[in-house]
């Protein structure tokens, strides 16, 4: 294999690691400043960060005409986040959430699931109007959580009379920490988060390319690889930005940013996709003479969310056994796609 092949693969995993060790700070540094939820900030901030490789490549791909890559990317990606990289990170570290936290990204999901669904089995072809649609979901999610983080806000009233009265609440703590030289400022924080998502980014993208070379000179079929390899090269910062938030203490932020970060591959990553070039449901690929797609790929997606998120929401935690289960379903997805799955005649 050539050299500078492989030296471009190991920079990407380098300024992946660098870029998710900035990101989970600055993230961190504003959750706490705002006294915000770190599934919140992991939903929204971490996830559309951590998101950027997956719209990076499905536009390029929807650009190129491409759509069976953009549409694998997006449904590999789900499936690789929540069984790969939420397993993995709940059999570490059992993981306790609040039930509010969880309820409106996974309720996003479900219901734009439910119109993928539709449009998967019933009509088969995502047009410029579904693009459309996608798209303003994601605008209502974000509008949806803007408005519960200003809700958890302090007013100025309150900061007033929390000053008056000697009280702590984070925000203020955060604010006279700050003057005191004990924290970093919103600006530093902002620089951080924009620097570690442009350096996943990058990163993700060496590594991504440098892996689809490396898979084409061995011969894999590019619908496995949309659904494998280019879905786990695109989820590593998902997976960087989780193994640094576990190290770090910080086990609900990295479960909010893959909840969240699923939701956006459905409405953003495909939103996107779709809305420069619209694309049908892939038929390049059988499972037992049935398209792969509709009899492998969207349940599983289904199937993996459910078990990641329903638990979450009745029980208010994630136990070792369900992140067990997770794993084995991922390993169980790859070993079909590769040997059972068939070429389209």
């Amino acid at each position: 294999m050539d050299f500078t092949l492989i030296f471009l693969m190991l920079f990407g995993i380098a300024l992946l690691v660098f870029g998710g060790d900035i990101f989970v700070d600055g993230a961190c540094a504003i959750a706490r400043r705002f006294g915000l939820s770190e599934f919140i900030i992991g939903a929204t901030v971490v996830s559309i960060g951590t998101t950027l490789p997956e719209v990076t490549v499905s536009a390029s791909s929807a650009i190129n005409g491409a759509g069976e890559i953009a549409y694998g990317n997006a449904i590999g990606s789900i499936i690789c986040n929540a069984a790969l990289i939420a397993g993995l990170c709940i059999l570490i570290r059992p993981i306790k959430i609040a039930k509010e936290s969880i309820v409106l990204p996974s309720a996003f999901f479900f219901s734009t699931a439910l119109l993928y669904v539709v449009i998967s089995y019933f009509f088969g072809e995502f047009s410029r109007i579904i693009g459309v649609i996608l798209l303003l979901i994601f605008l209502g999610y974000i509008a949806f959580n803007l408005y519960s983080v200003r809700k958890q806000i302090p007013s100025g009233k309150m900061i007033e009379r929390v000053v008056e009265k000697g009280e702590k609440l984070p925000l203020f703590k955060e604010i006279l920490a700050e003057i005191k030289g004990e924290r970093t400022s919103i600006p530093r924080e902002i620089i951080m988060l924009v620097l570690g998502a442009v350096a996943i980014a990058f990163g993700a993208d060496f590594l991504v390319n440098g892996t689809i070379d490396a898979a084409n000179v061995l011969g894999i079929p590019q619908t496995v690889i949309s659904l494998t390899v280019v879905a786990l090269g695109t989820s590593l910062p998902e997976l960087i930005t989780a193994i640094t938030s576990l190290v770090k203490g910080h086990s609900s932020l990295s479960l909010g940013n893959i909840v969240g970060a699923n939701l956006l591959n459905l409405i953003l990553v495909n939103g996107v996709a779709v809305l420069i070039n619209p694309y049908s449901v892939p038929t390049t690929s059988t499972l037992f003479n049935q398209n792969t797609a509709l009899v492998l790929d969207i349940p599983i997606m289904l199937i993996t969310m459910a078990i990641l998120t329903i638990p979450a929401i009745f029980k208010e935690r994630l136990t070792r056994i369900q992140g067990a289960s997770l794993l084995t379903l991922y390993v169980a997805f790859c070993i079909v796609q590769f040997f059972f799955c068939l070429p389209a005649t």
